[in-house]
Protein backbone atom coordinates (compact mmCIF):
# COMPACT_ATOMS: atom_id res chain seq x y z
CA UNK A 1 0.00 0.00 0.00
CA UNK A 2 1.20 3.92 -0.88
CA UNK A 3 2.07 5.59 2.28
CA UNK A 4 -0.12 8.61 3.19
CA UNK A 5 1.37 11.56 1.65
CA UNK A 6 3.39 13.72 4.05
CA UNK A 7 3.50 10.69 6.87
CA UNK A 8 6.92 10.11 8.13
CA UNK A 9 8.84 7.32 7.38
CA UNK A 10 7.86 8.02 3.72
CA UNK A 11 9.55 9.44 0.66
CA UNK A 12 8.87 13.54 0.84
CA UNK A 13 7.35 15.59 -1.26
CA UNK A 14 8.68 18.51 -2.22
CA UNK A 15 6.44 20.79 0.53
CA UNK A 16 4.75 23.92 -1.26
CA UNK A 17 4.18 27.46 0.79
CA UNK A 18 1.05 27.01 2.95
CA UNK A 19 0.57 22.93 2.56
CA UNK A 20 -1.02 21.80 5.86
CA UNK A 21 -1.07 17.64 6.38
CA UNK A 22 -3.49 16.66 9.43
CA UNK A 23 -4.97 13.31 8.88
CA UNK A 24 -7.72 11.87 10.51
CA UNK A 25 -7.83 12.34 14.20
CA UNK A 26 -5.12 14.24 14.52
CA UNK A 27 -5.12 17.62 15.76
CA UNK A 28 -3.81 20.93 13.86
CA UNK A 29 -0.84 22.92 14.81
CA UNK A 30 -0.31 26.67 14.33
CA UNK A 31 0.02 27.67 10.71
CA UNK A 32 3.69 26.76 9.18
CA UNK A 33 3.57 30.66 7.84
CA UNK A 34 3.21 32.31 11.08
CA UNK A 35 6.27 29.83 12.62
CA UNK A 36 8.64 30.43 9.48
CA UNK A 37 8.27 34.19 9.97
CA UNK A 38 9.16 33.91 13.56
CA UNK A 39 12.55 32.29 12.52
CA UNK A 40 13.24 34.43 9.73
CA UNK A 41 12.79 37.21 12.05
CA UNK A 42 15.28 36.23 14.71
CA UNK A 43 17.64 38.77 15.87
CA UNK A 44 20.73 36.26 15.59
CA UNK A 45 23.91 37.27 14.95
CA UNK A 46 26.44 35.56 12.17
CA UNK A 47 28.83 34.44 15.20
CA UNK A 48 25.82 33.02 16.94
CA UNK A 49 24.27 31.13 13.84
CA UNK A 50 27.90 30.09 12.87
CA UNK A 51 27.95 28.48 16.60
CA UNK A 52 24.57 26.30 15.63
CA UNK A 53 27.00 24.47 12.99
CA UNK A 54 29.71 23.40 15.40
CA UNK A 55 27.48 22.40 18.00
CA UNK A 56 27.04 18.78 18.31
CA UNK A 57 24.27 16.66 16.90
CA UNK A 58 21.53 16.09 19.29
CA UNK A 59 20.95 12.51 19.60
CA UNK A 60 17.31 10.78 19.78
CA UNK A 61 15.91 9.67 23.30
CA UNK A 62 16.09 6.42 24.08
CA UNK A 63 14.47 4.03 26.78
CA UNK A 64 17.73 2.34 27.39
CA UNK A 65 17.91 -1.87 27.04
CA UNK A 66 15.11 -3.70 26.60
CA UNK A 67 13.74 -6.80 25.01
CA UNK A 68 13.90 -5.47 21.44
CA UNK A 69 17.70 -3.72 21.65
CA UNK A 70 18.28 -0.23 22.59
CA UNK A 71 15.23 1.20 20.27
CA UNK A 72 14.93 5.00 20.27
CA UNK A 73 11.15 6.53 22.70
CA UNK A 74 8.26 4.80 20.99
CA UNK A 75 10.49 1.62 21.42
CA UNK A 76 9.23 -1.76 18.89
CA UNK A 77 7.31 -0.66 15.18
CA UNK A 78 6.66 2.54 16.38
CA UNK A 79 9.52 3.25 16.10
CA UNK A 80 10.66 4.08 12.49
CA UNK A 81 7.88 7.24 12.08
CA UNK A 82 9.71 9.05 15.10
CA UNK A 83 13.06 8.00 13.77
CA UNK A 84 12.03 9.05 10.28
CA UNK A 85 10.74 12.12 11.58
CA UNK A 86 13.92 13.25 12.71
CA UNK A 87 15.62 12.63 9.60
CA UNK A 88 13.09 14.99 7.45
CA UNK A 89 13.70 17.59 10.22
CA UNK A 90 17.91 17.06 10.00
CA UNK A 91 17.36 17.03 5.87
CA UNK A 92 14.91 20.23 5.64
CA UNK A 93 16.02 22.29 2.91
CA UNK A 94 14.18 25.50 3.77
CA UNK A 95 13.18 26.65 7.61
CA UNK A 96 9.50 26.39 5.80
CA UNK A 97 9.75 23.18 5.08
CA UNK A 98 11.23 22.32 8.87
CA UNK A 99 8.56 24.14 10.68
CA UNK A 100 5.42 22.06 7.95
CA UNK A 101 7.52 18.56 9.69
CA UNK A 102 6.71 19.60 12.92
CA UNK A 103 3.30 20.72 12.62
CA UNK A 104 1.45 18.64 10.42
CA UNK A 105 2.24 15.37 12.52
CA UNK A 106 2.27 16.76 16.37
CA UNK A 107 1.14 13.04 17.35
CA UNK A 108 4.42 11.71 16.09
CA UNK A 109 6.93 14.53 17.61
CA UNK A 110 8.94 13.41 20.76
CA UNK A 111 10.99 16.16 23.19
CA UNK A 112 14.15 15.48 21.44
CA UNK A 113 12.92 16.59 18.06
CA UNK A 114 12.51 20.91 19.41
CA UNK A 115 16.23 20.36 19.33
CA UNK A 116 16.95 18.46 16.27
CA UNK A 117 14.76 21.30 14.48
CA UNK A 118 16.75 24.67 16.51
CA UNK A 119 19.89 23.43 15.30
CA UNK A 120 18.89 22.42 11.80
CA UNK A 121 17.17 26.05 11.41
CA UNK A 122 20.22 27.65 12.88
CA UNK A 123 22.34 25.79 10.03
CA UNK A 124 19.63 27.04 7.51
CA UNK A 125 20.05 30.90 8.36
CA UNK A 126 23.65 30.68 8.67
CA UNK A 127 24.28 29.54 5.29
CA UNK A 128 21.59 32.12 3.80
CA UNK A 129 23.85 34.59 1.79
CA UNK A 130 21.13 37.24 3.60
CA UNK A 131 18.55 37.37 5.74
CA UNK A 132 15.60 39.30 5.83
CA UNK A 133 14.17 42.18 7.74
CA UNK A 134 13.56 41.49 11.39
CA UNK A 135 10.01 41.21 13.30
CA UNK A 136 10.63 40.68 17.07
CA UNK A 137 6.78 40.25 17.96
CA UNK A 138 6.43 37.14 15.41
CA UNK A 139 8.81 35.46 17.77
CA UNK A 140 6.03 34.92 20.35
CA UNK A 141 4.54 31.69 17.84
CA UNK A 142 7.50 29.69 18.06
CA UNK A 143 8.69 30.81 21.81
CA UNK A 144 4.97 29.50 23.02
CA UNK A 145 5.10 26.04 20.75
CA UNK A 146 8.51 25.10 22.98
CA UNK A 147 7.05 26.28 25.85
CA UNK A 148 3.77 24.82 25.82
CA UNK A 149 5.72 21.22 25.63
CA UNK A 150 9.27 22.01 27.70
CA UNK A 151 7.79 20.61 30.82
CA UNK A 152 7.52 16.90 29.32
CA UNK A 153 11.40 17.40 28.78
CA UNK A 154 14.38 15.65 30.36
CA UNK A 155 17.14 17.82 31.89
CA UNK A 156 19.39 16.96 28.49
CA UNK A 157 16.84 18.71 26.03
CA UNK A 158 16.51 21.64 28.65
CA UNK A 159 20.10 22.05 28.25
CA UNK A 160 20.03 21.70 24.73
CA UNK A 161 17.45 23.84 23.80
CA UNK A 162 18.34 26.51 26.15
CA UNK A 163 22.21 26.69 24.20
CA UNK A 164 20.37 27.13 21.13
CA UNK A 165 17.99 29.15 22.11
CA UNK A 166 20.21 31.85 23.09
CA UNK A 167 22.63 31.34 19.72
CA UNK A 168 19.22 31.97 17.74
CA UNK A 169 18.90 35.26 19.22
CA UNK A 170 16.17 34.86 21.73
CA UNK A 171 16.55 37.34 24.65
CA UNK A 172 17.69 36.12 27.59
CA UNK A 173 14.82 37.49 29.88
CA UNK A 174 11.90 36.56 27.01
CA UNK A 175 9.66 33.53 28.01
CA UNK A 176 11.14 31.03 26.30
CA UNK A 177 14.44 31.11 27.67
CA UNK A 178 12.88 31.97 31.03
CA UNK A 179 10.62 29.13 30.91
CA UNK A 180 13.50 26.18 30.03
CA UNK A 181 15.74 27.77 32.79
CA UNK A 182 12.44 27.68 35.37
CA UNK A 183 12.24 23.84 34.21
CA UNK A 184 16.17 23.47 34.74
CA UNK A 185 16.34 24.39 38.25
CA UNK A 186 12.52 22.67 39.27
CA UNK A 187 14.53 19.52 37.67
CA UNK A 188 17.48 20.30 40.15
CA UNK A 189 17.71 18.43 43.71
CA UNK A 190 16.94 20.49 46.57
CA UNK A 191 19.53 21.14 48.94
CA UNK A 192 19.17 19.26 52.11
CA UNK A 193 19.78 21.61 55.00
CA UNK A 194 22.74 22.09 56.93
CA UNK A 195 23.13 19.39 59.49
CA UNK A 196 24.20 20.80 63.23
CA UNK A 197 27.79 20.43 63.48
CA UNK A 198 28.40 18.80 67.03
CA UNK A 199 30.91 21.03 67.92
CA UNK A 200 28.55 24.10 68.08
CA UNK A 201 27.15 24.77 71.73
CA UNK A 202 24.21 24.63 72.50
CA UNK A 203 23.00 28.26 71.54
CA UNK A 204 24.92 28.36 68.40
CA UNK A 205 23.17 25.12 66.99
CA UNK A 206 19.89 26.85 67.44
CA UNK A 207 21.22 29.45 65.72
CA UNK A 208 22.30 27.51 62.76
CA UNK A 209 19.08 25.70 62.82
CA UNK A 210 16.75 28.58 62.68
CA UNK A 211 18.71 30.66 59.98
CA UNK A 212 18.44 27.83 58.12
CA UNK A 213 15.49 28.66 55.10
CA UNK A 214 14.36 25.38 54.99
CA UNK A 215 13.61 25.20 58.70
CA UNK A 216 12.58 28.40 58.31
CA UNK A 217 10.01 27.77 55.98
CA UNK A 218 8.46 24.37 57.39
CA UNK A 219 8.45 24.38 61.30
CA UNK A 220 9.48 20.94 62.86
CA UNK A 221 8.75 21.45 66.28
CA UNK A 222 10.79 18.41 67.11
CA UNK A 223 13.27 19.66 66.57
CA UNK A 224 12.43 22.84 68.88
CA UNK A 225 11.47 21.23 71.49
CA UNK A 226 14.85 18.95 71.38
CA UNK A 227 16.76 22.42 72.23
CA UNK A 228 14.94 22.82 75.36
CA UNK A 229 17.61 21.48 77.08
CA UNK A 230 19.92 24.18 76.36
CA UNK A 231 21.00 26.79 79.33
CA UNK A 232 19.53 30.17 78.84
CA UNK A 233 23.34 31.62 79.48
CA UNK A 234 24.44 29.64 75.91
CA UNK A 235 21.94 31.54 73.98
CA UNK A 236 23.38 34.58 72.27
CA UNK A 237 20.95 38.06 71.63
CA UNK A 238 20.27 36.81 68.16
CA UNK A 239 19.42 33.34 68.62
CA UNK A 240 17.04 33.88 70.92
CA UNK A 241 15.14 36.33 69.01
CA UNK A 242 15.38 34.18 66.42
CA UNK A 243 13.55 31.97 68.25
CA UNK A 244 11.08 33.98 69.18
CA UNK A 245 10.09 35.29 66.05
CA UNK A 246 9.72 31.13 64.66
CA UNK A 247 7.59 30.66 67.82
CA UNK A 248 4.87 33.48 66.76
CA UNK A 249 5.62 33.63 63.44
CA UNK A 250 4.26 29.48 63.39
CA UNK A 251 1.93 29.89 66.14
CA UNK A 252 4.18 27.71 68.36
CA UNK A 253 2.88 27.68 72.37
CA UNK A 254 5.65 26.16 73.64
CA UNK A 255 5.58 26.48 77.27
CA UNK A 256 9.42 25.44 77.61
CA UNK A 257 10.70 27.52 75.20
CA UNK A 258 8.97 30.23 76.03
CA UNK A 259 9.95 30.30 79.97
CA UNK A 260 13.13 29.85 78.27
CA UNK A 261 12.84 33.22 76.68
CA UNK A 262 11.42 34.89 79.72
CA UNK A 263 14.36 33.30 81.78
CA UNK A 264 16.59 34.81 79.53
CA UNK A 265 15.13 38.39 79.54
CA UNK A 266 15.54 38.97 82.99
CA UNK A 267 19.04 37.26 83.62
CA UNK A 268 20.66 39.40 80.80
CA UNK A 269 18.21 42.56 81.49
CA UNK A 270 20.88 44.71 81.87
CA UNK A 271 22.25 44.32 78.20
CA UNK A 272 18.98 44.57 76.71
CA UNK A 273 17.61 47.49 75.21
CA UNK A 274 14.07 48.21 74.21
CA UNK A 275 14.35 47.15 70.16
CA UNK A 276 15.46 43.89 71.38
CA UNK A 277 13.35 43.32 74.09
CA UNK A 278 10.37 44.08 71.46
CA UNK A 279 11.18 41.44 69.72
CA UNK A 280 11.69 38.99 72.52
CA UNK A 281 8.10 39.73 73.91
CA UNK A 282 6.30 39.36 70.58
CA UNK A 283 5.16 35.27 71.14
CA UNK A 284 4.18 36.29 74.61
CA UNK A 285 1.51 38.57 73.26
CA UNK A 286 0.34 36.90 70.26
CA UNK A 287 0.16 33.42 71.79
CA UNK A 288 -1.50 34.87 74.53
CA UNK A 289 1.33 33.41 77.30
CA UNK A 290 2.21 34.72 80.69
CA UNK A 291 4.83 33.02 81.66
CA UNK A 292 6.00 31.39 85.30
CA UNK A 293 9.06 33.27 85.86
CA UNK A 294 8.03 35.41 88.71
CA UNK A 295 10.81 38.10 87.40
CA UNK A 296 9.46 38.74 84.28
CA UNK A 297 7.00 41.85 84.45
CA UNK A 298 9.17 43.45 86.98
CA UNK A 299 12.18 43.05 84.70
CA UNK A 300 9.99 44.72 81.84
CA UNK A 301 9.14 47.89 83.72
CA UNK A 302 12.41 48.14 85.10
CA UNK A 303 13.66 48.07 81.26
CA UNK A 304 10.57 50.50 80.16
CA UNK A 305 11.76 53.08 82.63
CA UNK A 306 15.31 53.16 81.48
CA UNK A 307 14.50 52.62 77.86
CA UNK A 308 11.02 54.10 77.30
CA UNK A 309 12.48 57.74 75.34
CA UNK A 310 14.78 56.31 73.90
CA UNK A 311 12.94 54.07 71.10
CA UNK A 312 9.35 55.51 71.10
CA UNK A 313 7.73 53.26 68.69
CA UNK A 314 9.52 50.22 70.66
CA UNK A 315 8.12 51.22 73.96
CA UNK A 316 4.24 51.01 72.13
CA UNK A 317 5.47 47.45 70.84
CA UNK A 318 6.21 46.35 74.33
CA UNK A 319 2.73 47.32 76.18
CA UNK A 320 1.31 46.28 72.98
CA UNK A 321 1.99 42.65 73.73
CA UNK A 322 1.84 43.65 77.81
CA UNK A 323 -1.80 44.62 77.04
CA UNK A 324 -2.51 41.16 75.28
CA UNK A 325 -1.46 39.68 79.29
CA UNK A 326 -3.32 42.41 80.71
CA UNK A 327 -0.39 43.45 82.50
CA UNK A 328 0.25 47.28 81.71
CA UNK A 329 2.64 48.83 83.69
CA UNK A 330 0.89 52.45 84.55
CA UNK A 331 3.69 54.28 84.90
CA UNK A 332 4.69 53.73 81.23
CA UNK A 333 1.15 54.34 80.23
CA UNK A 334 1.47 58.26 81.66
CA UNK A 335 5.13 58.56 80.11
CA UNK A 336 2.86 57.53 76.48
CA UNK A 337 0.36 59.39 77.27
CA UNK A 338 2.10 62.43 77.99
CA UNK A 339 1.82 65.61 75.64
CA UNK A 340 5.86 65.92 75.56
CA UNK A 341 5.10 61.46 74.31
CA UNK A 342 2.31 62.16 71.72
CA UNK A 343 3.78 65.61 70.12
CA UNK A 344 7.51 63.96 69.11
CA UNK A 345 5.32 61.02 67.91
CA UNK A 346 3.30 62.89 65.36
CA UNK A 347 6.54 64.23 63.53
CA UNK A 348 7.49 60.53 62.67
CA UNK A 349 7.06 58.36 60.26
CA UNK A 350 5.27 55.99 62.04
CA UNK A 351 3.14 58.51 63.62
CA UNK A 352 -0.54 56.67 62.20
CA UNK A 353 0.39 53.35 63.24
CA UNK A 354 1.85 54.64 66.71
CA UNK A 355 -1.68 56.49 67.42
CA UNK A 356 -3.45 53.39 66.42
CA UNK A 357 -1.93 51.37 69.05
CA UNK A 358 -2.29 54.44 71.50
CA UNK A 359 -6.05 54.20 71.05
CA UNK A 360 -6.24 50.59 71.49
CA UNK A 361 -3.85 51.45 74.70
CA UNK A 362 -6.57 54.22 75.63
CA UNK A 363 -9.37 51.55 74.86
CA UNK A 364 -7.35 49.36 77.40
CA UNK A 365 -7.37 51.75 80.36
CA UNK A 366 -10.87 52.64 79.84
CA UNK A 367 -12.45 49.44 79.82
CA UNK A 368 -9.80 47.38 82.17
CA UNK A 369 -8.09 49.86 84.53
CA UNK A 370 -10.30 51.61 86.24
CA UNK A 371 -8.37 52.32 88.73
CA UNK A 372 -5.82 54.51 86.39
CA UNK A 373 -5.89 58.19 87.26
CA UNK A 374 -3.05 59.50 85.05
CA UNK A 375 -3.44 61.27 81.69
CA UNK A 376 -5.01 59.76 78.43
CA UNK A 377 -5.21 60.14 74.84
CA UNK A 378 -6.56 63.85 73.24
CA UNK A 379 -9.63 62.65 71.41
CA UNK A 380 -8.24 64.25 68.65
CA UNK A 381 -5.41 62.09 68.51
CA UNK A 382 -7.50 58.50 68.27
CA UNK A 383 -7.78 56.66 65.29
CA UNK A 384 -10.29 53.66 64.92
CA UNK A 385 -8.37 50.65 66.44
CA UNK A 386 -9.03 47.85 63.53
CA UNK A 387 -11.43 49.44 60.84
CA UNK A 388 -11.21 46.44 58.78
CA UNK A 389 -10.91 42.47 58.92
CA UNK A 390 -6.87 41.68 60.19
CA UNK A 391 -4.71 40.81 57.57
CA UNK A 392 -4.23 37.02 58.32
CA UNK A 393 -8.45 36.64 57.92
CA UNK A 394 -8.18 38.82 54.38
CA UNK A 395 -5.22 36.55 53.27
CA UNK A 396 -7.03 33.24 54.19
CA UNK A 397 -10.43 34.20 53.05
CA UNK A 398 -10.97 31.31 50.36
CA UNK A 399 -10.53 29.44 53.56
CA UNK A 400 -12.96 31.30 55.74
CA UNK A 401 -16.39 30.19 56.72
CA UNK A 402 -17.63 34.06 56.45
CA UNK A 403 -19.35 33.74 53.54
CA UNK A 404 -21.41 30.52 53.93
CA UNK A 405 -22.20 31.43 57.25
CA UNK A 406 -23.70 34.71 55.61
CA UNK A 407 -25.91 33.02 53.40
CA UNK A 408 -27.37 31.19 55.69
CA UNK A 409 -28.28 33.97 57.83
CA UNK A 410 -29.30 35.60 54.79
CA UNK A 411 -31.88 32.20 54.33
CA UNK A 412 -32.37 32.12 57.71
CA UNK A 413 -33.17 35.87 59.09
CA UNK A 414 -33.49 37.85 56.33
CA UNK A 415 -30.74 40.52 54.62
CA UNK A 416 -32.08 43.21 57.08
CA UNK A 417 -31.69 41.58 60.49
CA UNK A 418 -27.87 41.75 60.30
CA UNK A 419 -24.84 43.33 59.27
CA UNK A 420 -21.51 42.08 58.28
CA UNK A 421 -17.92 43.64 58.67
CA UNK A 422 -19.64 46.40 60.78
CA UNK A 423 -16.70 48.48 62.58
CA UNK A 424 -18.04 49.70 66.20
CA UNK A 425 -16.98 52.34 68.65
CA UNK A 426 -14.00 52.88 68.92
CA UNK A 427 -13.16 50.56 65.66
CA UNK A 428 -13.11 46.83 66.59
CA UNK A 429 -14.69 45.09 63.14
CA UNK A 430 -17.31 42.37 63.81
CA UNK A 431 -18.09 39.78 61.83
CA UNK A 432 -21.85 39.60 62.06
CA UNK A 433 -24.41 41.63 64.25
CA UNK A 434 -27.67 41.54 65.22
CA UNK A 435 -30.08 43.84 67.11
CA UNK A 436 -32.26 41.80 69.86
CA UNK A 437 -34.98 43.45 71.06
CA UNK A 438 -36.04 42.85 75.15
CA UNK A 439 -38.32 39.99 74.29
CA UNK A 440 -35.76 38.37 72.42
CA UNK A 441 -36.92 39.53 68.82
CA UNK A 442 -34.52 39.81 66.27
CA UNK A 443 -34.86 43.34 65.19
CA UNK A 444 -34.18 44.89 61.74
CA UNK A 445 -31.01 46.67 61.49
CA UNK A 446 -32.22 49.90 59.70
CA UNK A 447 -34.89 50.24 62.73
CA UNK A 448 -32.04 50.72 65.72
CA UNK A 449 -28.78 52.52 66.14
CA UNK A 450 -26.14 48.82 65.94
CA UNK A 451 -23.82 50.83 67.79
CA UNK A 452 -23.47 50.58 71.78
CA UNK A 453 -22.32 54.01 73.25
CA UNK A 454 -18.64 54.23 73.73
CA UNK A 455 -17.10 54.58 76.44
CA UNK A 456 -20.06 52.57 78.17
CA UNK A 457 -21.98 54.27 80.34
CA UNK A 458 -21.86 53.16 84.45
CA UNK A 459 -24.34 50.91 85.61
CA UNK A 460 -25.25 49.24 88.60
CA UNK A 461 -23.96 46.09 89.48
CA UNK A 462 -27.39 44.38 89.48
CA UNK A 463 -28.04 45.61 85.94
CA UNK A 464 -24.64 44.96 84.18
CA UNK A 465 -25.12 41.22 85.50
CA UNK A 466 -28.62 40.60 83.31
CA UNK A 467 -28.01 42.95 80.43
CA UNK A 468 -30.17 41.49 78.40
CA UNK A 469 -33.36 42.63 80.70
CA UNK A 470 -32.23 45.77 81.21
CA UNK A 471 -31.34 47.19 77.85
CA UNK A 472 -34.57 47.44 75.50
CA UNK A 473 -32.15 46.04 72.32
CA UNK A 474 -29.39 43.89 72.72
CA UNK A 475 -26.32 43.64 70.46
CA UNK A 476 -25.94 39.80 69.44
CA UNK A 477 -22.09 39.49 67.65
CA UNK A 478 -21.55 35.86 66.15
CA UNK A 479 -17.74 35.52 66.05
CA UNK A 480 -16.06 33.46 63.49
CA UNK A 481 -13.23 31.36 65.58
CA UNK A 482 -11.25 30.08 62.50
CA UNK A 483 -8.51 27.35 62.73
CA UNK A 484 -5.41 30.38 62.28
CA UNK A 485 -7.54 32.00 65.35
CA UNK A 486 -5.60 29.65 67.38
CA UNK A 487 -2.09 28.89 68.09
CA UNK A 488 -1.41 25.60 66.58
CA UNK A 489 -2.17 22.34 68.07
CA UNK A 490 -3.85 23.96 70.62
CA UNK A 491 -7.69 25.33 72.03
CA UNK A 492 -5.82 29.14 73.16
CA UNK A 493 -7.09 31.76 71.24
CA UNK A 494 -4.24 34.34 69.68
CA UNK A 495 -3.89 37.25 72.00
CA UNK A 496 -5.42 39.63 69.13
CA UNK A 497 -8.41 37.44 69.27
CA UNK A 498 -8.63 37.16 72.54
CA UNK A 499 -8.64 40.92 73.32
CA UNK A 500 -11.15 42.02 70.95
CA UNK A 501 -13.54 39.28 72.10
CA UNK A 502 -12.70 40.84 75.80
CA UNK A 503 -12.95 44.09 74.99
CA UNK A 504 -16.56 44.06 73.38
CA UNK A 505 -17.75 41.71 76.10
CA UNK A 506 -16.79 44.54 78.60
CA UNK A 507 -18.30 46.99 75.90
CA UNK A 508 -21.78 45.63 76.23
CA UNK A 509 -21.99 43.48 73.57
CA UNK A 510 -23.30 40.31 73.74
CA UNK A 511 -20.69 37.17 72.11
CA UNK A 512 -21.68 34.10 69.93
CA UNK A 513 -18.75 32.11 69.27
CA UNK A 514 -18.82 29.89 66.26
CA UNK A 515 -16.16 27.13 66.79
CA UNK A 516 -14.24 26.30 63.43
CA UNK A 517 -14.86 22.47 64.26
CA UNK A 518 -18.65 22.79 64.52
CA UNK A 519 -18.06 24.90 61.06
CA UNK A 520 -16.39 22.13 59.32
CA UNK A 521 -19.07 19.47 60.43
CA UNK A 522 -21.56 20.81 58.90
CA UNK A 523 -22.43 19.50 54.94
CA UNK A 524 -23.54 21.80 53.08
CA UNK A 525 -26.25 24.63 53.67
CA UNK A 526 -29.13 22.74 54.98
CA UNK A 527 -26.97 21.75 58.02
CA UNK A 528 -25.60 25.27 58.41
CA UNK A 529 -28.95 26.72 58.82
CA UNK A 530 -29.94 24.03 61.08
CA UNK A 531 -26.70 24.93 63.22
CA UNK A 532 -27.54 28.50 63.49
CA UNK A 533 -30.89 28.08 64.41
CA UNK A 534 -29.92 26.50 67.21
CA UNK A 535 -27.37 28.60 68.59
CA UNK A 536 -29.33 31.87 68.10
CA UNK A 537 -32.25 29.71 69.57
CA UNK A 538 -30.25 28.88 72.51
CA UNK A 539 -29.70 32.48 73.38
CA UNK A 540 -33.36 32.67 73.52
CA UNK A 541 -33.95 34.68 70.17
CA UNK A 542 -36.56 34.18 67.75
CA UNK A 543 -37.43 35.78 64.10
CA UNK A 544 -40.57 35.98 61.84
CA UNK A 545 -42.55 33.41 61.36
CA UNK A 546 -39.62 30.57 62.81
CA UNK A 547 -40.07 32.08 66.01
CA UNK A 548 -42.59 29.66 68.03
Amino acid sequence: MRRPRGEPGSRAPRPTEGAICAGPGESWSPSPNSMLRVLLSAQASPARLSGLLLFPPVQSCSLGPSKWGNHPLGGGPRAGPVQGLQRLLEQARSPGELLRWLGQNPTKVRPHHYPVALRRLGQLLGSTPRTPPVEQATLQDLSQLIIRNCPSFDIHTIHVCLHLAVLLGFPSDGPLVCALEQERRARLPPKPPPPLRPGLHGGQRLEVALNCPHFQRYPRKQLISSLTEVRPEEFSPHAMVLLAQHLARHRLREPQLLEAIAHFLVVQEAQLNSKMVQKLLLPFGRLNYMPLEQQFIPCLEKILAREAAVAPLATVNILMSLCQLQCLPYRTLQFVFSPSFINHIIGTPHALIVRRYLSLLDTAVELELPGYRGPRLPQRHQVPIFPQPLITDRARCKYSHKDIVAEGLRQLLGEEKYRQDLTVPPGYCTDFLLCVGSSGAVLPIRTQDPFLPYPPRSRPQAQASNPTTQNPAQRVVLMLRERWHFCRDGRVLLGSRALRERHLGLMGYQLLPLPFEELESQRGLPQLKSYLRQKLQALGLHWGPEGG
